[in-house]
Order: structure tokens, then sequence, then C-alpha cells
């Protein structure tokens, strides 16, 4: 790793160096450099000084810097003199540039500043076009502006040569002033300075930009910064809506600046063709109440300090949204916050100790805890610790109040000068305290210092002062003032804990210790003296006279103020600072972090007696420290089927940002970035909006899709895809643990959840909750959450005593283990058990009579492809038809299949009058088009928590639905094999889920939908549409005794139907929904079907008689794949067919069940009526409910 530096500033303008391969503080070899603040990139770092100059220093390399200087002299042809610098009024200048638009005679170029020598004289270059040149670099053209060449010919009338300059930039190593611009207007004093944008998102540059405010809120920007022009060239405004006091650059393409009423703006449009950006964005404080203070980014992340020293970390900012989505907070206490290499994080706290965020990486940008910088100081090996408690007294008489005003110019460099009348016995006061100490009359006076509080030190060993020049506009401002004012009474100071709203001021210097000519008091380096731990001693307090005397406490640090002392930190710039978290960096070693900058104030009033000391001390030391927030990023690459026509897969960039609060509760946002017409965009999806997130099959992608409530409503969900299985995978884990992390799901689900199968095989569940089937305020189903279990079934069905069975699309039966998500004993692995499922794949060969040939491939132009799928509408031929997912893989070829409904002649032909029209297994006169289908088998192999139950494949099943609190020793399960028998489960219960053995029922013709409802009700649906009804079913004769033939609807062919406590639902062949009217216990074969909606795929009801759907389409959205679910609304007892549909998630979902559910919200208690009744209630006769009287 390359030795890089740590740039920190101390109150008194000193600048210090901390190199990643040493240990030791290094102080800059200019002794008369004061600087304000400073920022560093690769390779260098600039400051703003106490005279308002910038300064640069170059960090030394073993390239020097050198630039070039050319000028073209250029000669014209006359029959008299030849060739001479005598040229005509329309031609160019003698001397110039390439173009010859500017004069560039030789002695107009001057060295731009001191930090830079000439190499040596001019001299001719002797190459042409980089060729050698015997012309004496001469070369010639026909006339101004043409191509010139070295060749003389005959026509060739003007000529041109090149001189060369080289001057070397000599200041490498040391800082540098950089010089006014001349001979434009230089800018107004800058106040700030962020240098950044080495490293733009659309391209990596080579060299850094710079920023600077001035103190009238200005932004500047630095022009012509290049590696050989390291100092730049000039200064451009760059126009702002409101004053800004302080800015900052990242690496990249971010910039955001505090403005003075607290807020924030963000330059929009930065990039490396317009490196000055375009618009500005306003963004608020991360509290209204409290107003920013300081602000820092790095690549992708934004820090900002506000006034009460608290620090807030900007979630969600990215290049594609550099205004970011939401502030969270940050443990600590800071002052001062600098983003660096890496997105490093460097601080200044509150107790004037430079601390370093531990712990940030690319996944946990906002790191995980302050540790402090213990970088060695001076000659001694012992390291800077944090500052904890320093203490200062003092009391300020009238007479000293002339001080307080008294300043010079802020250009001054001269140190205080002792005056010939001042004490030797005066304490001095190195730095003031502004946001502690109030200026003006005090609300209560100071109480006089008793005479053992006076520190017991002498005036010898106290050192000269030295103040730091002044740093801010406001200060500029009052040095204009006169150096006498309105004498105070007294400055006081109370203890923190009972100051609400301290006013920020300085304490002024007495006259008599520090002079007439002592610059005013630096604002940005308020409390500096408190943080100053040194022994100083004083007279004891008179009664008061012309001089103002300071009564000084022990300080903890036996050295001395001046050079001796560990500095008092002011500012800090880890921009040129290439460490990360797992960098090994001795002077970043701590015993531990610190989540908190928990300290007393730096500057403690000497009217505190020990004891008021030491209480306040305890009650601090008891405080809890704040628990750190932390932001955890998870960032890839996938592609996005991009919402707007024409719909294509677009590459994009995705990333998953989750924050954890001091409660431990978290928040995820899940970020897409991408590009459209050269202009960055992003969308994105708050976790805990998202509703499902489902594998989808598209273009044969590793696609999945993310559905929010919104996008169910629009019916559009955000799809995008992996390259790979494995990353769709991690990706549907990463989102789907963070949906279920902040909605509060773990485990295995519910026995109460609902079960789906998409058409692609996933399962997935939901968690009910009491509204979903409330009479009012019915949770909506565009609300409801789905998350997957691992497995891949046809259908699934459940019951509310937790027994689950699901039918693979190869006619498997399995049984959900229960085990999955669940805590084992030690030693012990969750069961997921290997699941395999086989899938048939059918294409469609298509051919048309003529009379020449017979039947061939050659259709009309209206007919559908010759190789096409079922419906004729989409081509599909062997050869690119795939298997349905990546997932799945090829076990057999291609083979003709003879197992088509309506039967096919001895090669597999069906035969129709046209496309389309219902097809039959024999030819007749009539029939010009044919086709038969061909069958592919393919695999696929998983893990889950399903287990297999032999040997009989299934085609439909059903279990019997019950309330939660109902028990039953064996739980009924009725299904159908695969060739349309009839089979009864014995021995199924929730200790058993597997049951024991099949029990055969007999009947006439093959069946193909079953379904059992309450009170043992089975009713069934044979191959030809004829329904049926088992009856004298009951616990002790599981399998009935017979069977009676209900009547189908009129002219309509049932295909599927579901049975609940106490109404029967059926689907029609044309996706009609029927109920069964007229069920009664007495007469449970009901009396009529009456017709309640179309577009139905499949039913299903529970154990409340609720009715759910999954629909063939939804209204208004015709290009969604068919496949959604829906929820009728309305069902009662008094309105079994219910009122109206609510259409939810949809788009390819194959199957649902709802006869778990058995959760009934809860009924409001009945409140007995106050008094004896009006009239007497009349008895009220027992009502029959599924055979047995009860009481209603």
């Amino acid at each position: 790793m390359p030795i890089t530096m740590l740039w920190a500033v101390d109150v008194y303008g000193r600048v210090y160096s901390l190199s990643t391969a040493g240990q030791r503080w290094e102080r800059a070899d200019d002794m008369l450099l004061e600087l304000k603040r400073v920022t560093a990139g690769k390779g260098r770092c600039w400051g703003i000084g106490c005279d308002h100059h910038v300064y640069l220093n170059m960090m030394p390399s073993e390239t020097s810097i050198r630039y070039r200087e050319e000028t073209y002299e250029n000669q014209r042809w006359n029959p008299v003199d030849n060739f001479t610098d005598t040229l005509l009024p329309t031609d160019r200048w003698p001397w110039s540039d390439v173009t010859g638009m500017n004069p560039q005679p030789l002695h107009s170029f001057q060295l731009p500043s001191r930090s830079w020598e000439w190499e040596g004289d001019w001299y001719v270059d002797q190459s042409c076009g980089g060729e050698p040149s015997q012309t004496g670099g001469w070369e010639y053209a026909v006339d101004f502006p043409a191509n010139f060449s070295p060749d003389k010919k005959w026509n060739s009338c003007v000529r041109r040569r090149r001189w060369i300059r080289y001057r070397r930039y000599t200041a490498q190593g040391s800082w540098a002033k950089i010089p006014l611009d001349n001979p434009r207007k230089p800018p107004l004093p800058l106040c700030d300075i962020s240098c950044g944008g080495w490293e733009l998102s659309d391209q990596s540059g080579k060299y850094p930009y710079l920023w600077g405010v001035s103190q009238q809120g200005e932004v500047w920007f630095r022009e012509g910064i290049h590696p050989r022009v390291p100092e730049g060239s000039s200064w451009e405004e760059i126009e702002v809506p409101k004053e800004v006091a302080q800015l900052s650059a990242g690496p990249g393409d971010l910039l955001w600046v505090v403005l003075w009423d607290g807020n924030l703006l963000v330059r929009n449009g930065l990039s490396l063709d317009c490196p000055t950006g375009t618009s500005w964005v306003e963004v608020e404080s991360p509290t209204k109440e409290i107003e920013a203070l300081h602000v820092s980014v790095g690549v992708s992340v934004v820090w900002v300090v506000t006034k009460d020293y608290k620090v807030w970390f900007r979630r969600g900012v990215n290049s594609h949204n550099p205004c970011g989505s939401g502030w969270i907070s940050i443990g600590g206490e800071m002052m001062v916050v600098d983003v660096g290499l890496n997105d490093q994080v460097w601080a200044v706290g509150e107790d004037r100790g430079l601390y370093f965020r531990m712990g940030v990486t690319l996944t946990e940008p906002s790191g995980s805890g302050w540790i402090p910088v213990s970088g060695q100081w001076g000659n001694n090996k012992e390291f800077i610790p944090p500052r904890k408690e320093c203490e200062f007294g003092g009391q300020l008489t009238d007479a000293s109040q002339a001080s307080v005003l008294s300043c010079t110019d802020s250009d001054s460099e001269l140190g205080p000068a002792e005056p010939p009348n001042s004490s030797k016995d005066a304490a001095v006061l190195e730095a003031a305290a502004s946001s502690v100490v109030p200026l003006g009359r005090a609300d209560t006076p100071t109480p006089p210092l008793k005479s053992d509080d006076t520190p017991s030190a002498s005036l010898q060993d106290a050192p000269k002062t030295f103040i730091p020049a002044s740093d801010s506009f406001i200060n500029s401002l009052v040095s204009d003032r006169d150096k006498t004012s309105t004498p105070q009474q007294s400055i006081t100071e109370a203890p923190q804990e009972e100051v609400e709203e301290p006013s920020p001021a300085p304490i002024a210097l007495t006259p008599g210790t520090v002079g007439p000519d002592v610059p005013w008091m630096n604002v940005d380096l308020e409390g500096a003296g408190a943080a100053r731990c040194a022994q100083a001693a004083g007279p004891s307090l008179g009664d008061g006279g012309a001089a103002a005397t300071y009564a000084l406490g022990t300080l903890e640090t036996p050295q001395g103020v001046g050079e001796a002392d560990a500095p008092v930190w002011t500012w800090i710039s880890g921009g040129g600072c290439d460490v990360d978290a797992s960098s090994q960096i001795s002077w970043l070693s701590p015993t531990g972090p610190l989540t908190s900058s928990l300290s007393l104030t730096p500057v403690q009033s000497a009217a505190w007696s020990e004891q008021q000391q030491q209480e306040h001390r305890e009650e601090i030391s008891r405080k809890p420290l704040e628990r750190s927030h932390s932001v955890w990023v998870r960032k890839g690459a996938l592609r996005w089927m991009r919402d707007w026509k024409p719909q294509r897969w677009v590459d994009v960039s995705v990333a998953l940002e989750q924050s954890t609060k001091s409660d431990g509760r978290k928040d995820s946002i899940f970020f897409v970035y991408y590009t459209q017409y050269d202009e960055k965009k992003y969308l994105h999806v708050c976790i805990n909006e998202v509703t499902a997130l489902v594998p989808v099959l598209r273009d044969c992608h590793h696609a999945f899709a993310v559905y929010t409530t919104q996008r169910t409503k629009q019916r559009g969900p955000l799809v995008l895809a992996a390259q790979t299985e494995k990353d769709m995978n991690d990706w549907l884990s990463l989102l789907s643990d963070c949906c279920c992390e902040g909605r509060g799901i773990a485990g295995p689900p519910s026995r109460q959840a609902l079960w789906s199968t998409t058409s692609k095989g996933d399962i997935m569940v939901h968690e009910p909750s009491f509204s979903l089937e409330a009479a009012a305020h019915t949770l909506a189903c565009d609300l409801m959450f789905w998350r997957q279990v691992p497995g891949h079934l046809r259908c699934v069905e459940s019951n509310s005593l937790g027994l689950v069975w699901g039918v693979g699309w190869d006619g498997t039966a399995w049984v959900y283990s229960g085990r999955y998500g669940q805590p084992t004993a030690p030693g012990d692995e969750v069961q997921m058990l290997q699941q395999t499922d086989f899938r048939s794949v059918h294409v469609y060969e298509n051919q048309r009579w003529n009379p020449m040939a017979g039947y061939t491939d050659k259709g009309l132009p209206t007919d559908r492809a010759m190789w096409s799928d079922e419906s004729g509408l989409n081509e599909c031929t062997k050869g690119n038809t795939n298997p349905p997912t990546p997932q799945w893989s090829w076990v057999s070829e291609w083979t003709v299949d003879y197992n088509v409904p309506g039967g096919t002649d001895k090669e597999g032909w069906q035969y129709a009058a046209d496309f389309p029209v219902t097809f039959h297994g024999h030819k007749t006169m009539k029939d010009f088009v044919r086709r038969r289908r061909w069958t592919r088998k393919c695999k696929i192999t998983l893990r889950g928590p399903w287990q297999q139950v032999p040997p009989i494949r299934l085609s439909d099943i059903s279990l019997m639905p019950c309330l939660a609190q109902s028990s039953m020793e064996q739980v009924p399960l009725w299904a159908l094999s695969d060739k349309g028998d009839v089979l009864c489960r014995l021995g199924v219960s929730p200790q058993n889920p597997e049951g024991s053995s099949w029990l055969h029922v007999g009947t006439d013709q093959p069946f193909k939908s079953i379904s059992i409802g309450g009170a043992n009700q089975v009713w069934a649906i044979a191959k030809d549409g004829a329904v049926f009804y088992r009856g004298s079913v009951s616990p002790q004769n599981p399998a009935g005794e017979c069977w009676y033939h209900i009547p189908s609807p009129p002219r309509q062919t049932l295909r599927q139907l579901s049975v609940g406590r106490t109404s029967v639902f059926a689907v029609d062949e044309n996706s009609n929904l029927w109920i069964r009217q007229g069920l009664t216990p007495s007469y449970p074969q009901g009396s009529a079907w009456e017709l309640i909606s179309n577009n139905v795929g499949k039913v299903t009801v529970g154990p409340l008689d609720q009715v759910w759907i999954i629909a063939d389409g939804v209204p208004g959205f015709t290009s969604e794949p068919p496949g959604a679910v829906c929820h009728r609304l309305g069902v009662g007892p008094m309105q079994p067919k219910g009122q109206a549909w609510d259409f939810g998630i949809g788009g390819g979902w194959e199957h649902i069940s709802v006869r778990g559910n058995s959760v009934e919200a809860p009924r409001a208690p009945h409140v007995p009526a106050v008094g004896p009744p009006r009239s007497p209630l009349p008895p009220r006769p027992p009502t029959q409910v599924n055979g047995s009287a009860v009481g209603v």
C-alpha cells in the first residue's frame, strides 16, 4: 500500500501531517505558515491561510512537474527581402499561438508564480510533425491558414516555426501561495475550499477540481488545474440561489453545500464534460429545529454535522441520485467530519480530539463506531488521546472590556507584544470558548473565587501567548470597529447541564497582558483555550482595577502552552489518506470503539466547587452511551425489463440499503440506477412496500418480479434478471429476508397461512390477519405480502390443523414436513429433503390440405405458424423450444404424443375443418387442417421441506377444512389418481401428516376434480362433466356409501369445484363461476346452480365460506399473463355469493388454497342494556346448522 498522509490543523493555524507508515505527527516546515482549513486529494493538499490566500502543497515525487511554453514565429515571402516578418495587414501576428489569433512574443511569457523556474532559454523545435527536419524547423504553406509541411515549394508564400521553453515546478513538498488571477478579478476572500472530482463516475479523471466559498456566500470553481499545471489558471463564479457557508466535493460527481440558513444544496449534472454542473437542488437539514453546520461527501456517501454536534448519514446517495433519500442519526458528538479515500470518515470531536470511523466498508458505509487517532506527538512516545475533561475559570472585570473589540487587520501575523506595564504574574488566556461563555450581560453574577481556588503555578512557568489570526467574515467586520466598546460587568458560565441555550461569544483578552495589537479571535476555533491543558498561575483577586485579572484552575496536562503542547485540533482532511477498514495502521489500533463522544464541556467554570464537579462527572458517567445507527449496503449489476415501450432488457446497477435504528428496527430501500438518453436516473422501492418476490419466465433469463401495492394495481411489476441462477437466488433470498424481517415474519408458515403456486411451480404463502376476512374494512388483496417456500409443486392444499399436501407436475404427492425455518437441537440440521419434478413440454405441428399435394406444411397467409404452441399465436419449433426455466433439464427426446384430449389417429394427427376449431381423432371429408402434438420431458431437482408420499400419482387433492380450535383424531383427505380413480387417505393427523394407506372408492367412470367440505361433504366432477355427491361419509365411515348424481348447470360442463363449510362453488369449461343453491343439513345436495361471474380459472372455498379464485385475467389489462389472485367481497350467511371482486397480485399464478385460514375478526363484546327491558323478548326456536341443533 502506498504511503499517504492525513492532514490536520490546530487552533493556532499550524498544519500537521501523519503518515500511514509513521507514528508521529509532523509539522509543516514553514513555521510562519498559518492555515485555517485544508482539503487533501491524491498527491496534494490545499489550504486557506489566515491571509485569505489559497496555498498548495504538492507531494514530492520522482517525476518533476514540467510545463512547455510554445509560440510560433510567422513570416511571409516578398520579392525584395525574401522571407521576412513584415506581414500583410490581414495576416496573423509575427509571433502568435498555433491558431494565429493571439499575439505571443517571447518577452510576453512570465512565470505564473515564484513556485516555477525556467529550465533554459527559448529554442527552435527542429522537428516538423514529429519528424526530424533539415529546414531549421520551418514549415511552409501557400497562405495563412493552410496545411503546413516541411517541403518548400514554388508557391510557398508563408512559413512558420515553433519556439519552445520549459518551466519546472519547484515547490513540491512545501506550501506555495497560489497567485491572484491576472488580469481577471480575483474572488473575494475565501472561507472554505474543497478538493475533489478526480474519480468521476463516467470516466476516471487524472486531476482534481477545486471549489471555494467566499465570505459573501459565493461559490467559485478553480479552472485550468492539470497534471502539468497543479495551481490552475483562474477562478470561475458559480451561481447559487442562496448564500453558502461551507461546501464539500467528493472524488466523484457529488457536491454538497451548507447554506447560511442551515439547509443544504446539491449540485446536479457534474460530469467530466461539465465539471461545474448544471443546477442546484435544495435538501432540508436532518432536523427542522437545528440547522446543518458542516457537510462532507465521498464517492457515494454524505455525512452532516448539525449545530448540536450530532452526526447524520445520508442514505441512498448515488451518482444517479445525488440528493439521497433520507437521514440516519449516527452516534457521537463531532464538530467536523471529513470523508476521505474509500469513503473512510475522519472527525474532530467536540472535545477537540481526532477520531476515525471504524468498520466503514462498501457494504457498511456508516461504520460501527468511533476510535481515536492515537498518533505520537513531540519527542515522547505518548500518543495524543481524545480530550476528556479540562477546566477553566475566569472573571472579566469592567476595565477589561475595552479589549474585547480591540483587533488588528486580519492579515496580521504578529504575535502578542508584552506591554511594559504588564505584570509578570498575570495569567494568560490562549483561546476563547465562544460555545459556552456568552458575550454580554450575564443573567447571574459571577461568584467570587476563594483563596484556595488560586492555582499554585508561578508566572515564570507560564509561556507567552500565541493568538491566531482572523478566520471568518463576521470577525473581519468586527475587527473594523472602534477599539472601545460599552463595557460589561461580568461574564459568567454555568454548568452544561443547566444551560439550555448558551450564547456563543469569545472571551476577550486583557489589554495589560496582550497589548493593543492582538488580532481578533477565530470564531471557528471556539473553545480552544478550554481544550488545551496547561498549568498557569495568577495573583489573588482584588477589589477590581484598571486591568482585568483571570484565575486559572489546574489543567490536566503537565505540559505548558506552546509548541510542546499536544495540538488542539480544529480541522482534519483525509482526502489523501489511503486507508480502509482492513488497513493495519499503528495509530488506528484502539482498545475499543467509542460509540459516542461524551465529555465535559471544553471550558468549565472556575466557580464550580470540587463537589459540584465530581457530581457532574458522576452524572455524565451514568449516562448510557448513545447507540449508534448503522447502514448496510449490498450492490450489484442486474438487467431490468424497462417499464415503457418498446420493452427491452437494460443493464442497470442495483443497491439494497438497510438501516438499523437504535431500537433495533430496520428499514430497507432497493434502488435501481439506469441511464436514459445519457441522463442518469433511478427508481427505488421501499422494502416495507414490497408485497411479493416471484421468479418469472422471461426470455430464458434468470428473472424475478418485485411487486408492490402500486405496481400490483398498475399490473406492472419490477422485472429484473441476473446473469446466473446463483445470483438470482442470492438476490431473492436477500430481499425476502429483508421483507420478512421488516414485517416481523420469521420461521415456518403458520397453520392459518394461505398457500398458492405459480405457473412456474414456485410455492408462495401469505400470513393472514384478522382484517383479511373482516366484514368491514377488509384488507385489500394488493396489500397482501407473499413469501416463497422452497419447493416445486403444481397445486397445494392445507387446513387449519397444520396439514399441507401438494401435487407435483408429474403427479407425485408431497406432504409438508413442517420443519422449514424451525430451530433445531444442537447438531441437528433443518431437514431439507431432495425434491424432483417432471414436466412435459409440447409443441404442435400444423398442416393444411391442398388438392395437389394433400396435407403439407404450406399454409395460407392467414394461417398459424406450421410449428406453434397450442393457441397457435406463438411460433414454437422443436429447435428453439427450451425448458421452462434454466433450472430444468431435458431427460428425453421429442416424440409424438398420442394421449391428447379428443383422440388421435395412428400417426398422432388430429383433424378439423379450419384453425381454430375443435379437433378430433378421425378424418372426414370436411377436414382441411390437421395437427399433432410433440412432447419432451424435462426434470428439475431442488431441496425443500417436502416429503414424498408414494406410490400413487395424483391429479387432485382435498383436505377437510375446519376451525383452528377443532380437534380430530384423523383428518379426512380425498384425492384423485392420475387415471381418475377416487382415493381416501387413512391415518392422516397432525402427528402423522403423511397418513398410513390409501383406500380406493369405487366409481363407474374416471373423475377429474374432488373436494371435501364441512361435515364431511364430498363433491366430485367426472371427466364428462357430471357432478356427484358422496353420501354417508363420516369419521366412522370415511369412504361413505354411494354416489348421488347432481345435475350440471344447463348447457355447461363443470371442470373444478370447492366445498366450504356450508357452500359449494364450481367452475365450468367456459371459466364461469357457479354456486349451488338450496344446501341444507337435511338436503346437502342442494337444489340449483346460480351463475356468479365469469373469467374464473380456479376457485377455493375456506372454512369460513370465504371465496377466492385464480382469475383468467384482470379487466382492462389484456396484456397481462393469465392467473391473478382475487377475493370475493361481501360473502356472509345472508349473502353467500358475495358482492364484488377484489383483484390482487397476478400474472402467472396457477393455484390458491385458503382452506387453512379460519382467522375470524374478533367480535365486539355485547354491552347489556342498563335497566329493565322495555318489553319482554319472545323466546327464539333452535336453528339447525350442519345437522346440529344450536341456539342462535
